[in-house]
């Protein structure tokens, strides 16, 4: 699948913009490409400019254009949320598939959608440019707010001092700095040894933006224990800080099964938590000992806190100090 043969010339200067302005990864782009493929066959079969023999996932978007754009009304985009939420497969592959998607996987297609016609809108300088944004008062599906699931501060201490094994120096390292710092899985796993500090590690986010996460006394002192053993493996993958068993950079699946693995092992339900739930877990944690939300939101990396929240850059010395201010800032293995 490449967007840039695949889509027409108005669909590729959007993603174009985000790709190498906005800087968004491949995944992103890619997910951008399929949620207004769907939408642009969907509009090309409502206004029958689809041929009526062809299944929907066959119809071809090349000739879609500014007229066809331009003509779409909010009504048009309230039918087509009534399709995704009715009539589309959840997995268009499998034999034994439910229909409508949730309201969670609809807000995200029509934010796609929004950002579309917002940049032709205001952003671009060709003939495909619209002089007026049709779908300007197009409201998203009211989502059911849900709590994220957390461990409890004594169910965090249960994780870490449960830790054991071949591999429990890069066990608990991993755990640790999931439970104090908050990072994606993705994040952790792509550390490299040039990413450490004395008191910080360089951390490569979504999207390829760096930031600097502060750490305290038990993550420096995970990483020193870590580093200890690492030294003396011969790494294939010499610049990734944590390694596999086959002393290769190690995966997110990995990670993830190691997680399930250790909160098996402190009794903890591993079907309720997750690696993401750790991230939950730390920011959770911080909020809760006077860790303000926008220097949270600057440590996890979030561009966004919810919706309509915008990021906000915290001064570095707010970053230390939200490190510092972990309830297991101190904790050491026993």
């Amino acid at each position: 699948m490449d967007y840039r043969t695949e889509s027409p010339e108005i669909l590729r200067e959007f993603l174009f913009y985000h790709e190498t302005i906005k800087g968004h990864s491949k995944r992103t782009i890619d997910e951008y490409f399929l949620d207004l493929r769907t939408f642009l066959r969907y509009m090309k079969q409502h206004k029958n400019y689809a041929p009526q023999n062809i299944e929907f996932d066959e119809i071809s978007i090349m000739d879609v254009d500014i007229e066809l754009v331009k003509s779409v009304t909010l009504s048009d985009v309230y039918e087509y949320l009534a399709f995704l939420s009715r009539d589309r497969p959840i997995r268009k592959n499998s034999k034994n598939t439910e229909y409508g998607l949730s309201a969670n996987t609809r807000a995200r297609k029509i934010a796609v959608i929004r950002s579309f016609y917002k940049y032709l809108t205001l952003r671009s300088n060709t003939s495909n440019r619209l002089e007026e944004n049709p779908i300007s008062d197009l409201d998203s599906p009211k989502l059911r707010k849900a709590l994220p699931r957390f461990l409890s501060l004594e169910e965090s201490v249960k994780l870490l001092d449960g830790v054991d094994g071949m591999y429990k120096e890069r066990d608990y390292c991993i755990l640790t700095i999931f439970l104090n710092c908050g990072l994606r899985i993705s994040e952790l796993a792509g550390l490299d040894l040039t990413d450490l500090r004395a008191d910080s590690i360089r951390v490569l986010g979504k999207g390829d933006k760096e930031r600097i996460v502060f750490i305290n006394d038990a993550c420096a002192d995970a990483i020193n224990d870590y580093l200890f053993i690492r030294k003396d493996i011969a790494a294939i993958d010499t610049k990734a800080l944590f390694l596999s068993s086959r002393r290769t950079r190690i995966s997110t699946s990995t990670i993830h099964s190691l997680v399930k693995k250790h909160l098996q092992a402190a009794g903890l339900d591993s079907t309720q938590y997750s690696s993401h739930k750790l991230r939950h877990t730390a920011a959770t944690l911080l909020l809760k000992n006077g860790v303000d939300v926008r220097t949270l939101q600057e440590l996890l990396g979030h561009e966004h806190l919810n919706t309509t929240q915008i990021y906000t850059h915290i001064e570095n010395s707010s970053l230390r100090d939200a490190a510092m201010r972990s309830p297991l800032s101190d904790h050491k293995k026993s």
